[in-house]
């Protein structure tokens, strides 16, 4: 059954390995910054990018020997508070294939799993695709 998309400003296509380089931050700030300027944006992420939301992440990364005290964020927190910030502007989607393949099928609960099939519905949503990433 097909799935009603919302429009967006911005489909952002996040591929490859999110612990290569400073991607995953760059996206994350690239983002924000769409959204609190007024814009929507969804995300698709493929690839190795389908474990920034996994669930096994938890709430926060490993703590920190430089400075043990301090908690920071996983990635996939900082997607949830996001989404929460932002509801109805944007959109986390993760490839079902991608994330299966690599292990991160249990995403969390506001992210939308689709199958690399819905990908064009997605592209047909968005007045604008840009993708990050290595294919």
């Amino acid at each position: 059954m097909a799935r009603d998309l919302p429009h967006t400003d911005v489909l952002l296509v996040l591929m490859g390995a999110p612990h290569e380089s400073d991607l995953t931050t760059s996206v994350l700030r690239l983002v924000q910054a769409m959204l609190e300027r007024g814009g929507s944006v969804q995300v698709w992420a493929c690839g190795y990018a389908t474990t920034l939301t996994q669930t096994a992440l938890g709430t926060n990364k490993p703590r920190n020997v430089a400075h043990w005290s301090a908690a920071y964020p996983s990635s996939a927190s900082l997607v949830q508070e996001m989404l929460a910030a932002f509801p109805g502007r944007l959109h986390w989607y993760v490839c079902r294939f991608c994330g299966a393949d690599r292990g991160a099928g249990e995403q969390v609960p506001e992210v939308v799993m689709r199958g690399p099939s819905a990908f064009a519905g997605n592209t047909a949503a968005a007045a604008k695709t840009m993708m990050v990433g290595v294919l």
